[in-house]
């Protein structure tokens, strides 16, 4: 309990800048004059209530945040944010025809936060447009992870954020800083996303968008997360320079963010060849978009080459990036290529980004070392390094890759598992599995991408919930909390 309120304060200061992001969804509504307003200022209201008890409460025990602090911190967060979200939803006053259980209301809010970009709402093309300016709010922070901001500005009020980035930020080699501080760190990547963000807006106006589709359309695009303002996404919006734009941003968010402030601060594109995954991960989802957008033509799906290209490649893209957005229902093509695409999905993106999955760094770390085993058969005396872009990887790092990826797998087992006990077919069981502990969002059968999860029942949308935030937490951060060595003094 004592190890609770160590993190207590902090928690509550970032509770406080949370109710601040609420005001953004009340503002549209007064704007757009849907209704939504008393729901979204007594959310407010709860919030900064709630916050500020917290604080209160928290301040006798206020310390610097350790290891264990940072992990515990990051962990309440993910799992008490999303009871923040749900607040709008679950009020007594409903306007219009719109509302939502807490099941249900808890998973879409989830699904925003981890960037994950499931929807559970068969129709959001009829929303109040404060709702889906709330959906896109909650998905856009949730991106970079609201952790990253918070660690720019809990410094200041007196905060140490280091051990919150350890357990926030994706991907094996967390001891990496763009900057001495830490501070520093969250302030650059931001300004990167947010640059990014505000530049995609334009693009999506220019590419014939409205301003507010083209605001909600650049958050999901910029957090890798694929939720819309039309049901059908793509298929509705039907514009090829949007999907355009949409590819370029999706293709740069999957990049590490660290490489894009690199070249930035070089005026050199050399950054990106220097990466260990930028090439690897855009040649893995370039050649393989290539190849289903030309089996799409040659196999007759499509009679025009344009086409399947225009399909193929976004789609393809989309789905490895980890982003959901689709243009057409790609579980209608042939069996294989969307199991290509829901595969890309689980290890296209590289560390560093806003992307889900395993992460390229680690597959190339595993086919380095598999090379190395391979070289030890033929040579039994030799000595080998694993070396990735001159840097010798540490052994120690390897066995944590590997421990990942079993766990990884056991946890897809497992939830696979638990959908089919819950009466799912295979096809949906499986790929909504897979596209919920990715953070991909869409998968085939009853959550293909032109469906929704809503039709699950509430037993499978726990287990996909639960699946959404423990991919999002790199599989450690959480299960952790399972340990009773974490809670022993």
């Amino acid at each position: 309990m004592k190890r609770i309120l160590y993190i207590f304060h902090s928690l509550g200061l970032v509770t406080l800048c949370w109710s601040l992001i609420l005001v953004l969804p009340y503002i549209f509504s007064l704007i757009f004059q849907d209704g939504w307003e008393t729901n979204f200022l007594y959310a407010i209201g709860i919030t900064a209530l709630a916050g500020l008890l917290m604080v209160i409460i928290g301040s006798p025990f206020k310390r610097e945040l350790r290891l264990r602090d940072g992990l515990l911190l990051v962990v309440m967060v993910w799992v008490c944010f999303p009871l923040i979200g749900v607040i709008p939803f679950v009020l007594p006053y409903h306007p219009g025809d719109f509302s939502l259980s807490f099941t249900h209301a808890y998973y879409e809010v989830m699904s925003g936060l981890t960037s994950t970009g499931a929807t559970i709402i068969p129709d959001v093309t009829h929303l109040p447009k404060s709702i889906n300016a709330w959906r896109h709010t909650l998905i856009w922070f949730g991106g970079m992870g609201i952790l990253v901001l918070a660690v720019a500005i809990l410094p200041l009020l007196g905060v140490g954020g280091y051990q919150v980035y350890r357990g926030e930020v994706a991907g094996p080699m967390k001891e990496e800083k763009l900057t001495p501080r830490i501070a520093g760190t969250a302030k650059i990547l931001y300004t990167i996303y947010i640059s990014a963000s505000l530049l995609c807006v334009i693009c999506y106006r220019l590419a014939g968008l409205e301003w507010f589709d083209a605001w909600c359309h650049a958050g999901s695009t910029m957090a890798l997360g694929g939720f819309s303002t039309y049901s059908s996404g793509y298929a509705d919006i039907n514009n090829t320079k949007a999907e355009w734009v949409a590819c370029c941003f999706m293709l740069f968010a999957g990049i590490n963010f660290a490489t894009h402030f690199t070249a930035f601060r070089q005026r050199s594109l050399k950054a990106y060849v220097r990466s260990p995954e930028a090439i690897p991960f855009l040649l893995v989802v370039l050649f393989s978009a290539t190849i289903i957008s030309s089996y799409l033509f040659l196999s007759g799906y499509y009679t025009d080459i344009t086409t399947a290209f225009r399909y193929g490649f976004f789609n393809t893209i989309s789905l490895a990036t980890t982003t959901g957005f689709a243009n057409a229902d790609y579980s209608l093509w042939p069996i294989g290529l969307p199991i290509w695409m829901l595969v890309l999905s689980n290890f296209a993106s590289s560390a560093g980004s806003t992307g889900g999955g395993v992460k390229m760094i680690r597959i190339i770390i595993l086919l380095k070392q598999f090379g190395i085993a391979f070289k030890q058969l033929i040579h039994p005396n030799g000595v080998f390094l694993l070396l990735v872009k001159g840097k010798i990887i540490d052994k120690s790092v390897t066995t944590a890759i590997l421990l990942h990826l079993i766990l990884y797998t056991l946890l897809i087992i497992l939830g696979v598992s638990l959908l089919l006990i819950a009466g799912l077919d295979y096809a949906t069981a499986i790929s909504a599995i897979l596209a919920s502990i990715s953070n991909a969002g869409p998968g085939v059968g009853q959550v293909g991408p032109m469906s929704s999860y809503g039709s699950l029942n509430d037993f499978a949308i726990w287990v996909c919930t639960f699946m959404m935030l423990v991919g999002r937490l790199e599989l450690f951060t959480i299960l952790v909390m399972f340990a009773p060595v974490y809670w022993r003094k």
